[in-house]
């Protein structure tokens, strides 16, 4: 296809690039004891607490340097990852009052710089998130956390080891939504906030919050070392983290960003990196041939177009979006353009799942039908509809959006579609996603193509149907605004039963298919190429990894 040579050409442009910024690394950083990886992601996340760049952030410089009250297992490739305890190690809902949840915290731990985790330090980082008149409030951190609990309220302190968190209404997906708000260390803010210089206390914050990027402290099993903006982070293993399993069996890892496919596998072949995501896929084949790991599994993790919802947006009509998710040939893209390294999607979740409910509208591939219901709203081969799309060269998440949109461009086309990417950098779109359809941002898009993880109710389902959840709350891109929708979320929310929220949130889940809400088109199966002296890795079922257990051989 025309438009998989050109993305060739450019990928092979950067490679040359990418490898050179790996070259020019100093040898002394590269010790018998580094993993070095090659991430997606065109800069680094943000390493002060709450990153940025999607669940890559989350991944790299969330997971590591960082833990929650809650967290994911990550230890088995075949179960589903779960939520366990945390920096929590239990919790309960007040079963007089459901919006207020007690949370008893593990003893014993501390951050990077010596200084004590305890209620205080929840309570500073709630705080620092949702109360704005508090001195460490910081906006930047706000949209990719509060869009993430939406529900949370306010903290309170009970005693050192038990805190008291307060939603807005009964949530029961509180305790897998605080999976991503990570715990900063307030002791070193505050010394870097005394010492900071500005005009008043809050060019002050900011100062201090940017001095904290640069010498973050968490409690992960991971600590900073050196840090260059754009171009690397070297991290090194926390002898004294709380959870003795998980304590690093690497001496350091090497963060790099490599935006484009062909470059990071260049710099896998070539032995500049040990460890890239995402693959070029044209290069599966000699990946393996040449003695290096594949790893795949599949991931709670979708790759859709979502549709705008607000007046005058072609998606409106339930037969284009209909017509649209009929006119791909999936299993031809699964199987030409990303040599198998994907599952086609016809809905957030595939039969099997206890949240996949009964659709009558089967998304497949049916050219015919789809080019009738375009033929019934009005369009033809000599009267197209043309709808514009947002989307990145790289960096959402493990698939390749810039080639897979070209490849939907040319088939849509075939249904009477005039396909317009918009074509941003990936940081951006994840924070347009945030700003809506109606924000200037959109540029005129009707669509935009961020892949989003589907591990639990809220991420897969609610902040994109729920019509509270449109923007600036949370990611209802779209502004969808369908009242069985939010009927069915608050009682998915309100059902504290699993057997019986599992039952509501199929119903959701189902309805949302029924009504074509995005263009669904892949399943992650996170692939990642490592070479042979990488082992102890475990592919969980999941979008984020654990790096504890990897080691190197010689």
């Amino acid at each position: 296809m025309r438009a998989a040579k050109s993305w060739k050409y450019r990928a092979a442009t950067f490679a040359v690039l990418g490898v050179g910024l790996v070259a020019a690394l100093p040898q002394a950083a590269i010790a018998q004891t580094t993993l070095r990886i090659g991430m997606t992601a065109a800069d680094i996340p943000r390493t002060l607490g709450q990153p940025d760049q999607g669940f890559e952030g989350n991944r790299f410089t969330g997971l590591t340097m960082y833990d929650a009250l809650t967290l994911w297992d990550l230890s088995s490739a075949d179960k589903p990852s779960v939520v366990i305890p945390g920096l929590a190690t239990e919790w309960k809902v007040d079963e007089a009052d459901k919006k207020k949840w007690t949370f008893k915290l593990r003893p014993g731990v501390t951050f990077h710089d010596g200084s004590p985790f305890n209620a205080d330090a929840v309570v500073w980082n709630v705080e620092k998130v949702l109360k704005q008149d508090a001195p460490h409030f910081d906006p930047s951190q706000v949209g990719v956390t509060a869009s993430r609990m939406p529900t949370l309220a306010s903290a309170r302190k009970i005693d050192d080891l038990t805190v008291e968190l307060t939603t807005k209404e009964p949530d029961s997906f509180l305790p897998i939504n605080l999976t991503n708000l990570f715990m900063a260390s307030p002791a070193k803010w505050q010394k870097l906030f005394e010492a900071a210089e500005g005009a008043d206390a809050k060019a002050k914050s900011q100062a201090a919050w940017a001095g904290f990027a640069r010498d973050a402290s968490g409690t992960g099993p991971w600590k900073m070392s050196k840090f260059t903006p754009r171009e690397r982070l070297e991290l090194v293993k926390n002898e004294a983290y709380w959870d003795k399993a998980r304590v690093p069996k690497v001496d350091r890892m090497l963060l790099l960003p490599m935006p484009e496919a062909n470059a990071r596998t260049a710099a896998l072949l070539s032995g500049q990196v040990d460890w890239i995501e995402a693959p070029a896929p044209d290069a599966v084949k000699e990946i393996k041939q040449r003695g290096f790991q594949l790893q795949t599994n599949e991931s709670p993790h979708v790759w859709p177009w979502q549709f705008s919802r607000v007046e005058g947006s072609p998606w409106n009509d339930i037969r284009v979006r209909k017509a649209a998710n009929l006119c791909i040939d999936r299993e031809g893209l699964r199987d030409g353009l990303l040599a198998g390294l994907m599952v086609p999607a016809t809905g957030t979740f595939e039969p099997g799942h206890p949240w996949r409910g009964k659709p009558t509208f089967q998304i497949k591939y049916d050219k015919a039908a789809a080019q009738k219901l375009m033929q019934e709203a009005g369009f033809g081969p000599t009267k197209k509809l043309t709808v514009k799309t947002q989307t990145s060269a790289s960096g959402s998440g493990q698939m390749q959006p810039l080639p897979m949109n070209e490849y939907l461009q040319q088939a849509l086309g075939e249904c009477y579609f005039d396909v317009q990417l918009d074509v941003i950098e990936w940081n951006t779109l994840f924070t347009n996603w945030r700003r809506g359809a109606k924000d200037p941002t959109a540029n005129g898009a009707n669509a935009t193509n961020v892949t989003y993880a589907a591990m639990d109710p809220f991420f897969a389902l609610v902040r994109f149907l729920q019509s509270s959840m449109a923007p600036p709350v949370s990611n209802n891109w779209g502004f969808i605004n369908n009242p069985k929708f939010d009927e069915l979320v608050t009682k998915a929310r309100q059902t504290f039963e699993p057997a019986a929220r599992d039952a509501a949130l199929a119903e959701l889940h189902a309805a949302s298919v029924d009504d074509a809400a995005f263009l669904y088109v892949a399943h992650d199966v996170s692939p990642r190429a490592m070479s042979p002296k990488v082992k102890g890795f475990v592919q969980p079922k999941s979008w984020f990894v654990d790096f504890s257990p990897v080691s190197m051989t010689p």
